[in-house]
């Protein structure tokens, strides 16, 4: 694992960072309305305060040093003892309105907060924690309205001995950022309480999931959708009673067609029973037909479908083996039939293509590629992003971005979750069930998991030209409950993921649906 630290002044460190709060130097400012030095070239290594910057607490904690993201140096805090440091630049005369940082960052994790923050700008302190990264660079953006004129940048850590982040290529610009989408699929809803599932706010009330979900701020519900569940869950009946319930709630909603009976993801595109020996032209009726009468049904009861997903995580394509990648020209024939049904009951609802492997920047490519080289018609991308599957989150922001960048589409993030702990409620195993199987800087506890929603978000949120939409959340509301297991064939299945919820073992919702509220 990389590990910064200092060259030339590492003996210094821990002496300045022991007479910390000691002799506080007096905060300076820098009248200028651009940011200056943005990228710490000036000064080159080892400056103890670079250029245009000013700095606050255990001073010796913060200096630039080689191995910067655009050029040759970087801003890096660290010090070989626990330290509290600010390096801040203040802005003035500039003119009133929404202005957006940016920055490159990477952090070995393990600090008390790390962030970059915009405050003293005529309203409320903005801030964007770093995400753990000790490797490849993260963008990540701060957007804030100026009112008064002026506005502070600031880089703070509150670390313990030995934790360490770099910062670098920091612009001030006009703009502002933003995510529209605080998602989560909320299938397993229904089931749940027809089993007895109970649901709870953060003080033990019990209520309604999707009341106790609003009030923390989700604002988008995504349902599945089977053909013919061996269960009757999630079929066409069971989405447009929850419809109801989602709209009630003001959310918008996601409807993911899954064109099959059961889970259909990466490894299994299994055609429903009922169009089972359909020939190929059949089979796009078949799409046509499903899409529009599900739809069209929530559309007749005032619940139309805000966004719809044609096909659930199609790596591989969906329908197999007609709709098999293999044969881009017949897939494409399919999602076009579902794409069309969409369009022809709502021209206004968004139809989103779902891939797995959010950190497959190759595989994403391929797939976008030939769908688009075979006239696939789309107006989204959705990416399942899970960081102990799916690769790191530079990994995931190199895909995004170039997803965003390449096909000129919003994207978001369909699919992902975060363990809160890794032992099991039910007598069934945990697919992430051990400590080996977390990503590095996110332990499975509470905070841990509101971290990782946290730094998603962040990432969705720095996609270039506004196209990052946002996040769902898999699966808030599939809490242990007897009977409502993963294998609608089988009611003594149990569930692999309940501590994956955001509702805990005692059913209350978790503080870490606070990461709703990102922006």
């Amino acid at each position: 694992m990389f590990h910064p630290r200092r060259t030339l002044r590492a003996l210094l460190l821990p002496l300045a960072a022991g007479l910390a709060l000691t002799a506080l130097p007096a905060r300076t400012a820098h009248a200028a309305s651009t940011l200056t030095n943005g990228g710490f070239e000036t000064g080159g290594a080892g400056a103890a305060t670079p250029a245009g910057w000013s700095e606050y607490g255990d001073t010796g904690a913060s200096f630039t040093e080689s191995g910067g993201h655009g050029g040759s140096y970087r801003l890096s805090h660290w010090a070989a003892t626990a330290y509290k440091v600010e390096t801040y630049q203040y802005l003035s005369g500039l003119a009133n309105g929404s202005y957006k940082l940016t920055a490159w960052v990477r952090s070995g994790g393990g600090q008390k907060s790390a962030y970059l923050a915009l405050k003293n700008c005529g309203g409320a302190e903005q801030r964007t924690d770093l995400p753990v990264s000790a490797g490849g660079w993260l963008r990540i953006v701060v957007p804030v309205v100026v009112t008064g004129n002026q506005c502070t940048i600031s880089v703070n850590s509150d670390a313990n001995a030995g934790n360490w982040i770099n910062v670098d290529d920091l612009t001030f610009t006009p703009g502002t950022s933003g995510t529209s989408v605080k998602g989560a699929d909320i299938s397993s809803l229904a089931k749940s309480e027809a089993k007895g599932g109970v649901y709870r706010n953060g003080s033990g009330t019990a209520g309604d999931a999707l009341a106790i979900l609003k009030s923390s701020g989700m604002n988008y519900a995504r349902l599945k959708v089977w053909v013919n569940p061996a269960d009757g869950y999630n079929d066409k009946a069971r989405v447009l009673a929850v419809a109801k319930r989602v709209k009630a709630q003001g959310m918008k909603l996601l409807v993911d067609f899954h064109y099959s009976d059961v889970w259909a993801d990466p490894g299994r595109q299994d055609k429903p029973a009922a169009w089972a020996g359909h020939s190929y032209g059949q089979l796009r009726t078949d799409v046509y037909n499903h899409t529009y009468d599900v739809l069209n049904a929530l559309k007749a009861q005032g619940t139309t479908a805000d966004m719809v997903q044609v096909g659930n995580e199609i790596n591989g394509g969906m329908l197999w083996n007609e709709g098999s990648t293999s044969d881009w020209t017949r897939l494409a024939g399919l999602l076009n039939s579902g794409y069309d049904a969409v369009k022809a009951v709502n021209s206004a609802t968004t139809v989103a293509l779902h891939l797995a492997k959010g950190g497959d920047l190759d595989g994403t490519r391929w797939w976008f590629d030939n769908a688009r080289s075979h006239g696939v018609k789309f107006d989204a991308i959705g990416l399942s992003y899970y960081g102990y599957w799916h690769g790191t989150l530079a990994d995931f922001q190199t895909t995004l971005d170039d997803a965003a960048t390449r096909y000129g589409k919003p994207v978001f993030v369909a699919e992902t979750a975060y363990p809160f702990r890794l032992d099991s409620e039910d007598a069934h195993q945990n697919i992430i069930d051990t400590g080996d199987e977390l990503v590095a800087g996110y332990p499975a506890n509470v905070a841990g998991q509101t971290r990782w929603m946290n730094d998603v978000a962040s990432i969705v949120e720095a996609v270039p030209g506004g196209r990052g939409l946002g996040v769902f959340y898999w699966e808030a509301t599939w809490t242990a409950v007897d009977g409502n297991g993963w294998d609608p064939t089988d009611a003594a299945s149990g569930n692999a993921w309940e501590n994956q919820a955001l509702f805990g073992y005692d059913d209350r919702a978790l503080s870490s649906t606070s990461w709703f509220r990102h922006r």
